[in-house]
C-alpha cells in the first residue's frame, strides 16, 4: 500500500522538475564580435608634398672656348606641389599594390647658371626651370598599413626665358623640356583615409644643347647656355587623403 501511494507522488515530482528545468535559460556561448575589416590600399587619393631638390656635382664647369666658368649661388632649393593617383591592392592585408600617380611641382633651384670667367661676369641665357611634373606608374608591396614601392615614368618641365636672351646671337634652348623620372618611397596609413609618405626621385629632363659662349666686349660679359646636364634629385614628404 505504501509503495502504491508513493509512486504517483514521485511521478508528479519528476514531471514538475523536468518542466521547471525546461523553462531555465540555456547556457549557450555568447556570439563572437564581428571581425574588423581587412585594410586595403585600393582607391583614389589626392595630396600635397614638399621637399628639397638638388643638382649633383659642382656648379662650376669648363667652357670649350674661354675656360672655367665658376658658378654662383647654390645648386639646390625648395620643391613643392600636389599629387593625385590610384592604387589597386591585389591581396588585402599584405600583398602587391599596383598604382599610377601624377604630380605637379614648383621649384626655386632651377636657375640659369650665372657665374664668372676669371673676373668677368658670365650670364646664363638658358631658361630657368620654374616648374615640372611627372606621370608615373607605381609597384609596391603592402605590409598591412605600410607600403614600400618603386615608381617611374614620364616627366616634363618648363620655365621663364633669361633676361639676357636678347644679347645672345646663337640659338636659344626651348623653354619646354621632356624626360623621365624614377625613384621609390615608403608610405604609412595613419587612418583608413589619411596616409603620409617619404619619397626620393631622380628627374632627367633631357640634355640641353651646350651651344656656344658669346663675349660682348662693350659690357664686358660672357653669355652662354651653361651646363648641358639637366638632371636633378629630390627628397620630399607627402600627405595623402584616400577616398
Amino acid at each position: 500500500m505504501i509503495r502504491r501511494s508513493l509512486l504517483p507522488a514521485l511521478t508528479g515530482f519528476l514531471v514538475a522538475t523536468g518542466a521547471g528545468a525546461a523553462d531555465l535559460p540555456r547556457r549557450a556561448a555568447p556570439p563572437l564580435p564581428p571581425a574588423p575589416p581587412v585594410f586595403t590600399w585600393t582607391g583614389f587619393y589626392v595630396g600635397a608634398n614638399a621637399g628639397y631638390g638638388f643638382r649633383g656635382g659642382s656648379s662650376s664647369f669648363t667652357d670649350a672656348t674661354y675656360g672655367t666658368v665658376t658658378g654662383s649661388g647654390g645648386s639646390g632649393g625648395f620643391v613643392g606641389g600636389g599629387q593625385i593617383g590610384y592604387n589597386y591592392q591585389i591581396t588585402p592585408g599584405s600583398g602587391w599594390v599596383l598604382g599610377a600617380e601624377a604630380d605637379f611641382q614648383g621649384t626655386t633651384f632651377g636657375r640659369r647658371g650665372d657665374g664668372t670667367i676669371g673676373t668677368t661676369p658670365y650670364y646664363g641665357v638658358a631658361p630657368s626651370l620654374d616648374w615640372f611634373g611627372t606621370v608615373r606608374g607605381r609597384l609596391g608591396y603592402a605590409f598591412d598599413r605600410w607600403l614600400v614601392y618603386g615608381t617611374g615614368g614620364f616627366a616634363y618641365g618648363g620655365g621663364s626665358a633669361s633676361p639676357y636672351a636678347s644679347a645672345y646671337a646663337a640659338t636659344l634652348p626651348d623653354t619646354a623640356r621632356l624626360g623621365f623620372a624614377a625613384g621609390g618611397g615608403v608610405e604609412y596609413a595613419l587612418t583608413d583615409h589619411i596616409s603620409v609618405k617619404v619619397e626620393g626621385l631622380y628627374v632627367d629632363l633631357g640634355k640641353r644643347s651646350s651651344g656656344v659662349t658669346v663675349y660682348d666686349a662693350t659690357v664686358p660679359a660672357y653669355y652662354g647656355t651653361g651646363r648641358s646636364e639637366s638632371g636633378f634629385g629630390l627628397v620630399r614628404g607627402g600627405l595623402n587623403y584616400r577616398f
